[in-house]
């Protein structure tokens, strides 16, 4: 029973895990840490 859960969830992950490359969610990692530390709030 566990091991086919198992290879599910690792498939699942795999399956999750391509689809959030092949849509670009990985491309740039570091412009929103450096958008977060930039102040531009001019008030």
């Amino acid at each position: 029973m566990l091991i086919p859960l198992g290879v599910l969830v690792a498939l699942a992950s795999g399956i999750a895990f391509w689809a959030a490359a092949q849509g670009g969610q990985f491309d740039d990692l570091e412009a929103h840490g450096r958008s977060a530390l930039a102040d531009d709030d001019a008030r």
